[in-house]
Order: structure tokens, then sequence, then C-alpha cells
């Protein structure tokens, strides 16, 4: 069991380590979304892939230049998954320094400064990811209602689909 004397020191350690536990609550939600944004990413690939065989020439040449986008939105989906990682692991550090300084009584404030700098600096890279992800997703695909009305020339379609649809997006 702790001492008297060691207590007070535990709740103010654990004081000061709740503001970084609420960032890390934080980055996590966003590990989840870009997560999520990279599964679909690859999702759409690999069913790219599948219906392959299936698509004709002029299916092909739309699939390239959507496998192309495809392959830079995946690179920067990964890019900001491993800024958010190092971020969260820098704020582990961070809370952990906290409770050393506390317990030892050590002048560590320099070093959980410059670990919570190097923190914000990761999340800033991973948002900055992010942010050029969504900006190719947005500007890669085309919703012109206008292709579907009557008399209007059909989109690209893919062969294998009796329809005469490009295949729905997962």
């Amino acid at each position: 069991m702790f001492s008297g004397e060691a207590l007070p020191a535990i709740a103010h350690a654990i004081q000061l380590a709740i503001a970084p536990v609420f960032l890390l609550t934080g980055i996590a939600g966003l590990l989840g979304v870009m997560a999520n944004r990279l599964a679909r990413v690859i999702d759409r690939g690999r069913w790219l892939e599948q219906a392959w065989r299936d698509m004709d020439e002029n299916a092909r040449a739309v699939a390239r230049a959507e496998l192309a986008y495809l392959e830079r939105r995946r690179k920067f989906a990964s890019w900001s998954i491993n800024f958010c990682t190092a971020a969260a692991l820098l704020v582990c550090l961070v809370i952990a320094v906290l409770f050393a300084d506390e317990f030892f009584a050590a002048n560590l404030r320099w070093v959980e400064g410059a670990l919570f700098v190097l923190a914000m600096m990761a999340v800033i890279g991973g948002l900055a990811s992010f942010l050029r992800e969504v900006y190719l997703a947005t500007h890669s695909t085309s919703l012109d209602p206008a292709r579907f009305e009557i008399g209007v020339e059909k989109p690209v379609t893919f062969s294998g689909n009796e329809r005469g649809r490009p295949p729905p997006r997962r």
C-alpha cells in the first residue's frame, strides 16, 4: 500500500495526466476514421481487380484511372494513420514522463513540453495527410445527375453487368 506522503503525489500526477488522456481519446477517434477510409480504398481496389476480366476496354480505361487515384489515396491514408499513431505514442510518453516527474521529483518539464510539441506536430502531419486524402477522394469522383436522365448518353458500362450500370461502391 502507498504511504500517506505518496497519495497526494499520485493524485497530482493523475490530475496532470487527464488532459493528455483526453487527447489520446481524440487521436483514437481520428485513427478509427482514417482506418475506415483506408479500408474502403483497399476494398474498392480489390473489387476493381476482381471485376477486371469482365470489363470492356472503355471500362478498363476508367478503372485504370480510378486505380491511380486509389493508390494515391491509399498512400495518404496510410501516412495519416502513421502520423497519428506516432502522435498517440508520443502522448503516452508525455503521460509516463509526467508520472516520473511527479514521483521522482526530477525536473522533466522540458522533456514533457518537447514530447507534447512533437505529438502536436505528428497530429498536424496526420490531419494534413487526411485532408489531402479527402481532397483526392472528392475530386476523383464525379456525381453528375444529368448522366442518368433519359436521352443522355449512358455512363461507361461494364460488360459483366447485365443492367449496364457501373458497379456499386461499398
